[in-house]
């Protein structure tokens, strides 16, 4: 019976997960019930104001910081950002370019190089053994 309804509910966490908002910004009323599929879906088609306004100002979660600032969830930690950052300190960051960031840009400037790179070979190889056979 439980295995029924978690499929039509989801609980306030995997909510704000999905929708890219930090939990505890969410107004009580979100935090403390749970959240439908029609309901979910609803908040991504109309956002209320607050879903809205934390989308554009934050608090946002960790996931969001990293790709604003273009970074990993791992670089924002190296960085020594452990906590939701508003839109207001990510531009900032922005702004000072600390050298974590920089160093933690680059890195991931790489790792994007090397995932394209890796992607090329593999259909380079494909095609290359569809051509042998």
């Amino acid at each position: 019976m439980k295995s029924q309804q978690s499929t039509q509910t989801m609980k306030p966490a995997t909510a704000a997960k999905k929708l890219g908002v930090y939990l505890p910004a969410t107004p009580a009323s979100f935090q403390e019930g749970v959240v439908s599929r029609a309901e979910f879906a609803e908040l991504q088609a109309d956002p209320p104001e607050w879903l809205r306004e934390l989308r554009d100002n934050g608090p946002h979660p960790r996931p969001v910081v990293a790709a604003k600032l273009g970074v990993s969830i791992a670089g924002l930690a190296r960085g020594g950002v452990t906590e939701a950052l508003t839109t207001e300190q990510i531009e900032a960051l922005k702004q000072e370019r600390p050298e974590w960031l920089e160093k933690e840009r680059a890195t991931q400037a790489e790792v994007r190089k090397e995932t394209v790179r890796l992607k090329n070979l593999k259909k380079e190889k494909e095609a290359g053994g569809a051509d042998r056979g």
